[in-house]
């Protein structure tokens, strides 16, 4: 899936105006920069039919140096089958998985949100793949921040079934079994891949 070039653009203008707000002290410049913030903000709005005020808040509370945020997901094996979470956003099928927090290494934040969205415990034995998010090969939707994806081979320690404030149910799938995707989360091309990682743990890591 291609992402439309002035969602690149808005994201672009977005960062440079957080970081000349991030650095800089004079307040023609800082009042500047804010401008060029409002202004991705209404662009996105205009052409991605969204909330104006919505936007402006959320760039807004974005601080510091700009960079990709990191979203990590589990591949959980059970007997040559792959965990997978059903998406109350979307009622679509992904690998447990949600932001790395502040502070918080990506084991920990890999093991911690597939307990969260599963029920589950595990542990994150290797790094499979890290994909940037916008790249028109990776095949997700279009999305308002630019953002990196870790892919972590996990070993099932215990847990069972459970819903979650995000969740509605989780299960164990075959290759050849793979239901409908939240494909903004977890591509069938991704799930492809980390098969083949299961498979075989002597791949080195995919990255972007």
């Amino acid at each position: 899936m291609t992402e439309p070039r002035w969602l690149g653009w808005v994201q672009q203008i977005q960062a440079l105006a957080q970081d000349g707000l991030a650095y800089s002290t004079n307040p023609f410049d800082i009042e500047r920069f804010r401008a060029l913030q409002r202004l991705a903000a209404q662009i996105m709005a205009a052409y991605g039919q969204s909330d104006f005020e919505t936007l402006e808040r959320v760039f807004a509370a974005e601080a510091g140096y700009a960079t990709p945020k990191l979203d990590a997901r589990g591949a959980v094996f059970q007997d040559g089958k792959l965990l997978m979470v059903l998406e109350k956003a979307d009622g679509g099928w992904t690998l447990p998985g949600g932001w790395v927090d502040v502070g918080e290494s990506p084991r920990s934040a890999v093991e911690r949100e597939v307990f969260e969205e599963s029920g589950y415990r595990c542990r994150a034995l290797k790094l499979a793949m890290l994909v940037d998010r916008n790249a028109p090969k990776n095949g997700h939707p279009p999305y308002i921040f630019h953002l990196y994806k870790l892919f972590f081979i996990c070993e099932l320690t215990g847990g069972q079934p459970a819903e979650s404030i995000e969740t509605t149910g989780a299960a164990f799938f075959g290759e050849n079994e793979i239901p409908p995707l939240s494909v903004a989360r977890t591509t069938l091309p991704e799930i492809q891949r980390l098969f083949e990682h299961y498979r075989n743990p002597h791949l080195p890591t995919d990255f972007d």
